[in-house]
């Protein structure tokens, strides 16, 4: 029962963190004049990613490795399935050209580099980690020099909220994030010894299903107001943003152990990343596909709970 009302406690503090992290880092990127794109695919992704990234740091920093991995391989697979799916059957999304060129092959490629790394060994090396790093600060490099050149021209938008406030959403929401993250390994931790479950299981579905409800709740929003480049690049960038960077900074505190298994599921990522890119190509993604998409979540958590 502790470990329920941790769980409980670390998500809605994770939640309500990121909400208020992402209206104020929203907030002030409006006032610079930034392109809806690059808002999805870095201030947006990086807020509702916060939560990944404080549950994998301190899952690594405890040595609960197989957390760490499972909760940004989980989260990407829930990011792609269910938010950007359900996001499509709310309201069918039209995919840009940069997405679809540029940062889907890009979230596709960092998979496929997880999953070398993984299939090599048994664990994810502080050499690995730093690689990853680096190959994160090379992809924000390009997409922000991208969006600065689309900038020219554009006019800053004036927003309603005061800077003071901006800053205390940004602050405050941070350390909602931390203390949830927290909390959510330490219950995470409790529920899958208590039940005789394999962490590995807990990361995959419960932690990276509620870590990522930020995510869901952001381009549910998004979808809802015709904001599909947010929508799509706040799936897209927390992916990258997952990878590459949690995962490095993971692996660089503590050296991550992988279980046998996350070679399945990093596989599993690789894809339903290609099978869903391929459609998309056409520049949407229809309620149809959107459907097929959670249902395919549905049945692989059907497999995660009988294997």
């Amino acid at each position: 029962m502790k470990s329920i009302i941790l769980l409980v406690i670390g998500f809605a503090l994770l939640v309500w963190g990121a909400d208020k992290f992402v209206a104020g880092a929203s907030a002030a990127a409006r006032r610079l004049g930034v392109p809806s794109l690059l808002v999805g695919l870095t201030i947006v992704a990086f807020g509702t990613s916060a939560p990944e990234l404080a549950v994998s740091v301190t899952a690594a920093l405890k040595g609960a490795n197989e957390i760490a991995v499972g909760n940004v391989v989980g989260s990407n697979i829930f990011n792609l399935l269910v938010v950007a799916g359900i996001s499509a059957v709310v309201c069918p999304l039209v995919v840009s050209r940069e997405i679809i060129r540029r940062d889907w092959p890009l979230s596709l490629g960092a998979a496929v580099v997880l999953l070398v790394m993984i299939a090599r060994g048994s664990d994810i090396t502080r050499v690995e980690g730093i690689v990853l790093l680096i190959f994160f600060a090379a992809v924000m490099t390009a997409q922000i020099r991208a969006a600065l050149r689309a900038r020219v021209g554009m006019e800053k938008e004036e927003e309603p909220m005061r800077t003071p406030f901006i800053v205390l959403y940004i602050v405050l929401g941070l350390v909602c994030i931390i203390a949830g993250g927290q909390l959510s390994v330490d219950g995470a931790t409790g529920l899958a010894r208590a039940l005789g479950l394999s962490e590995t299981l807990i990361g995959l579905t419960i932690v990276a299903i509620g870590t990522s409800l930020p995510e869901l709740v952001t381009s549910l929003a998004a979808a809802r107001k015709g904001e599909n480049d947010i929508a799509m690049g706040n799936v897209i960038g927390s992916n990258l943003f997952n990878i590459l960077f949690i995962l490095g900074i993971s692996a660089v505190l503590n050296p991550i152990t992988v279980a046998s298994t996350a070679i399945i599921d990093c596989a599993v990522l690789v894809v339903i990343s290609v099978l869903f890119w391929l459609p998309s190509c056409r520049g949407k993604m229809s309620r149809p596909v959107g459907a097929i998409m959670a249902l395919t979540y549905v049945a692989y958590t059907a497999y995660l709970i009988l294997r």
